[in-house]
């Protein structure tokens, strides 16, 4: 299946969010069809706050360093990192990724929508072939946030060319069919506690993203195993050193190093 493809099979497209190339390179091995990368993850690793377009060279090098991995590649650009389409097009067009997700908010606020929607349509005409997911940030912030006015939103970004719109924070059943029934476009959401892959498929949702959770959830672990060893309890098992060296090693020597 392509990229796109796999937003409409039978059931929704699982996309876990690395936010480095060790991660991705689990996720790969895991088998998932498809990795996304995390604004959070990658900004976090760096010791920089998410959100505040930071990740920039960040997350075009982690694109580009898996961009060979046995997967489909899209990457979490924020708002572009820029005010001009034209930039933002650039960008996307010598990213190499097979989507991206673009962000309809900045600096904590929505934002007109006739600004990202200008940005998809720069996409588009640039590189017709990456997979836009418009992200429409009202339910994340709690700013407009109705199904009429994310309906509004996601109508705007997909006259302008988008593929699918991306609705984070969004966790009520009901407006998620809302949502999902009034949408033109594959509708993609965060992980949902309480609601398993079967439960938000049959509201109608293509794609569940897994976000910055993974990457949250490695840091939990890494301080609970040397918790673990402070308080004298069973420390968790993981994966081997020899099997983690060696998927490295596999991927430095398939990967050209120029």
């Amino acid at each position: 299946m392509t990229f796109r493809e796999l937003h409409f099979a039978d059931e929704p497209l699982l996309l876990p969010n690395a936010w480095d190339v060790g991660s991705a390179l689990a996720f790969a091995a895991a088998g998932f069809p498809a990795i996304g990368t995390t604004s959070f993850g990658v900004n976090a690793s760096g010791g920089r706050p998410d959100a505040e377009g930071a990740s920039r060279d960040a997350t075009v090098a982690l694109v580009r360093a898996i961009a060979p991995l046995p997967a489909y590649i899209t990457a979490d650009i924020e708002d572009g990192f820029s005010d001009d389409p034209a930039e933002v097009a650039d960008l996307v067009a010598s990213l190499g990724a097979d989507g991206v997700n673009l962000e309809d908010s900045a600096g904590g606020r929505l934002v007109d929508p006739a600004i990202p929607a200008a940005k998809i349509a720069a996409i588009r005409a640039a590189a017709p072939d990456v997979f836009v997911n418009a992200r429409a940030d009202a339910y994340w912030f709690h700013e407009d946030d109705t199904v009429d006015a994310v309906v509004e939103r996601a109508k705007r970004y997909a006259d302008a060319g988008a593929d699918g719109i991306f609705v984070p924070g969004v966790t009520d059943p009901s407006t998620i069919a809302d949502l999902a029934a009034a949408i033109p476009l594959p509708l993609n959401v965060l992980v949902v506690p309480g609601l398993s892959l079967d439960d938000l498929q049959s509201l109608g949702v293509r794609r569940v993203s897994t976000g910055s959770l993974p990457y949250r959830v490695a840091i939990d672990a890494a301080v609970d195993v040397a918790e673990a060893l402070r308080e004298r309890r069973e420390v968790p098992s993981a994966t081997s050193y020899a099997v983690a060296q060696q998927r490295l090693l596999d991927f430095a020597r398939s990967t050209p190093r120029g």
